[in-house]
């Protein structure tokens, strides 16, 4: 056999595998696209995050380091959701921020919540001393420089602030960690002069200001939403027209979807009309009343719609079992977190003793 003949076998060979490839690829692609959509936003926002770092510390080595750091934090999230039997999203990273994992299902009481959020400092402070540990063991300047960064990111998050760790950490220990966390937050503002943690700071300090102070006050949950009836609907009840300056109180039940919404039933009998809102927010309901009813006229001019403008009111609900913690739970938590907080303050004093350039 000619060589010439051997070589065109060999490239329709070459040009088979690669048809058989392209269909293999083609084949896959409903799996596949689905699969890179859902990782684009997480990995461009690490590139993101880099790139900010390695522009604010001048150096790509700590930048890549740092996000290192941040991604094994949120892997322990990741890891103790996971245990605990909740879906989560891939981690988004946001510049001078860190990173988030959205859970896909709420935790049920606040034992789950607090070991989704002690995962993080967790396997974030064993990263990190791994950074240290071969930093001083290969005398690498930039390790320890990303280690002492990495003990920073964890300790930072334990601050008792919702929504950092510490903030959800407390609620298995004691809430009364979010007044330190108010006054260490202060701290914490001073000592890193930064807009976005004072915003942080703020919006945590709003949060505690609804929940306990205007509560108290009574303050009161108002839902408005329409209810539009036909005219005809009416004529065929035998209903009368309410006029527009209308106003009553509705009867009404409550209750839960499946899915654990709160759904309200509204009854207005003497028209006949049965309606339901969905509540974003769980609420204890107090009264649906009208407070106007609008008239809707046809391009003819005659009425063919009564819009009834209405109102939910109630008071914000707080299921108080979501924080029945045991006493052996508390303690529990407490000591890994006062364990974990001490442990992060003499590992960074102790960098600080090297006089690296970059640590202070």
């Amino acid at each position: 056999m000619s060589n010439s003949s051997e070589e065109k076998k060999n490239e329709n060979r070459k040009w088979m595998y690669l048809g058989a490839i392209g269909l293999t690829f083609l084949s896959k692609i409903k799996v596949i696209l689905p699969m890179l959509s859902k990782l684009a936003v997480p990995v461009f926002s690490m590139l993101a995050s880099i790139l900010a770092y390695a522009w604010a510390t001048k150096s790509w080595a700590i930048a890549l380091g740092l996000v290192v750091m941040i991604f094994v934090h949120e892997a322990g999230h990741v890891l103790a959701a996971k245990r605990r039997g909740l879906p989560v999203t891939l981690p988004i990273f946001i510049p001078f921020l860190g990173a988030f994992i959205a859970m896909k299902k709420n935790p049920r009481d606040a034992i789950t919540e607090a070991y989704i959020a002690i995962g993080g400092p967790l396997i974030g402070t064993l990263g990190a001393l791994t950074a240290y540990l071969i930093g001083i063991s290969t005398e690498s300047a930039i390790l320890i420089v990303v280690a002492y960064f990495g003990f920073f990111i964890n300790l930072l998050n334990l601050l008792p602030i919702h929504p950092l760790d510490g903030g959800r950490i407390a609620k298995a220990v004691s809430r009364w960690l979010w007044l330190v966390g108010l006054i260490g937050g202060l701290v914490v503002i001073v000592y890193l002069r930064s807009v976005l943690f004072f915003i942080i700071w703020a919006l945590f300090a709003w949060e505690l200001y609804g929940k306990y102070v205007s509560k108290r006050k009574g303050r009161v949950f108002i839902l408005p939403f329409q209810i539009k009836i036909p005219i005809e609907y009416l004529r065929m009840q035998g209903a009368i027209v309410p006029g527009e300056q209308h106003q009553r109180e509705l009867e009404f039940s409550t209750y839960s979807s499946i899915s654990g919404e709160q759904i309200v039933e509204i009854y207005w009998d003497s028209l006949g009309v049965r309606e339901k809102v969905t509540l974003q927010t769980q609420c204890r309901v107090r009264g649906v009343k009208v407070v106007r009813v609008k008239h809707e006229a046809d391009d003819n001019g005659q009425l063919n719609h009564i819009i009834a403008q209405c109102e939910i009111n109630g008071l914000p609900y707080e299921n108080d079992r979501y924080y029945e913690v045991p006493t052996s739970a508390r303690w529990k938590f407490g000591v890994a977190y006062l364990g974990l907080a001490v442990f992060l303050i003499l590992m960074m004093l102790s960098i600080q003793g090297m006089d690296i350039p970059g640590v202070r």
